[in-house]
Parts: C-alpha cells; sequence; structure tokens
C-alpha cells in the first residue's frame, strides 16, 4: 500500500469574511496545490455549524520530500499562508498530518 499523507490546514475565519475568504481558497489556493509537485489532490471544507466560520483544506501528498518541498523543513508544525489571508482570520491556521488507514470507500 502507497502511504499518502493527508494535511490538513485548519483556520477560524472573522465574521463577516467567510464568503471571500472561501471564494479566495477556491481560485487561489486549490488550484496551486494541485500544480505544485507531489501533491495528489486537495479540497476547502467549510464548517456547517450555526456560526460557520472554520474552514479545512486538505490536501494529500507523495511523501514527506514532497511536503517539505511546498511547507519547508518544519513542515510538520508550521502551516502555510500568504501576508494578505491572516487578514481574514481570527487568529493563526493550525496544521496537522495524517496517513492513510484505508482507501477511501467506494459508493
Amino acid at each position: 500500500m502507497v502511504v499518502v499523507i493527508v494535511r490538513i490546514w485548519a483556520g477560524q475565519v472573522s465574521a463577516g469574511r467567510i464568503e471571500e475568504f472561501c471564494a479566495h481558497l477556491a481560485a487561489q489556493v486549490i488550484p496551486k496545490l494541485g500544480r505544485t509537485d507531489g501533491c495528489l489532490g486537495g479540497e476547502l471544507l467549510r464548517s456547517v455549524s450555526e456560526d460557520g466560520h472554520r474552514v479545512l483544506v486538505l490536501s494529500r501528498w507523495r511523501d514527506e520530500e514532497a511536503l517539505r518541498g511546498y511547507a519547508g523543513p518544519m513542515w510538520r508544525i508550521r502551516p502555510v499562508w500568504s501576508e494578505g489571508e491572516l487578514s481574514y482570520l481570527a487568529h493563526p491556521p493550525e496544521v496537522t498530518h495524517f496517513t492513510s488507514i484505508t482507501a477511501p470507500a467506494a459508493l
């Protein structure tokens, strides 16, 4: 089985900025991830809670080398963001990583 690393970037968006921030992520960040060497895909998720201000960017990576190329030597603890993105967030984003245990279930 090929070991894929799933990177989860999580951010709490400031009130009133969620639509604009999600549009930015969908138009700029997700396509850029798709063109990054070693990235196997990514998606944007928005919470369905009443406040709805939390977003996740899930990306799948070929290996640690690919993640180092994208996020630098501290990829395990350092989220990647642009300066403009911080203005949307209530506080700096967090990042966590997982490995796949099973393949996605077929529907």
